[in-house]
């Protein structure tokens, strides 16, 4: 079983970020998911089976509140990789399960560890068109959550997934308190691919083999 749960936020607005920022943020949510799987998914393969679980986010495709573009884009780009791993890796006998949670406000360091952007001056000159707008967007996404909304739920729900037997496991479940609409597009989009892979006679891959 492999989980890919590495994950870094910076706040503030894109411009202000620099593109060596981005990179190193990409760096953490995606290369180094692939560091991972080159030294883990030899044997997976020689062994005929395994879980690759891969923690996504809502920002993928839900709601999107400014000021977060580049750890959005960086899950975005995570998201993509798996499910295109997930093809890769289905005739090897080996699992993908995408695990997509919403905004916790609580039970997570995500927002007070968060990075800044480098250039100031272009932040300070967003900040005299969109002053207090990271505050904004965060008191509204505590308001939105229900008070019971613990981040312990995603791994609750990690746990349930790794307990299930081999081939039965779920393809992508989304736990988003705040409901901000992924589950919706999520559902189109995997049906598409679903249907674009059955039309170019790939539907084996949509299902492990065993």
């Amino acid at each position: 079983m492999l989980i890919h749960n590495a994950g870094h936020m910076v706040v503030g607005p894109a411009e202000a970020f620099t593109p060596e920022q981005f990179a190193e943020l990409y760096d953490v949510n995606v290369l180094f998911t692939q560091r991972v799987n080159r030294a883990v998914l030899p044997s997976m393969r020689e062994l005929g089976e395994g879980l690759v679980l891969w923690v996504s986010s809502t920002s993928v495709k839900g709601g999107t509140p400014p000021y977060l573009a580049p750890y959005f884009a960086a899950k975005a780009g995570m998201d993509s990789l798996a499910v295109s791993y997930a093809g890769e890796l289905a005739r090897w006998g080996v699992e993908t399960s995408i695990v997509v949670p919403g905004s916790f406000t609580q039970g997570t360091n995500h927002f007070s560890h968060s990075g800044r952007p480098a250039d100031e001056v272009v932040a300070d000159a967003y900040e005299t068109r969109y002053a207090g707008l990271m505050d904004q967007v965060g008191l509204k996404l505590a308001e939105l959550s229900p008070p019971d909304a613990q981040a312990s739920m995603v791994s609750d729900e990690i746990r349930r997934i790794v307990a299930l037997p081999n081939g039965s496991r779920p393809f992508r479940v989304h736990i988003d308190p705040v409901d901000d609409g992924p589950q919706e597009v999520s559902d189109v989009a995997d049906r598409v691919r679903g249907e674009f892979l059955t039309r170019i006679g790939l539907d084996d891959l949509l299902t492990v083999a065993r």
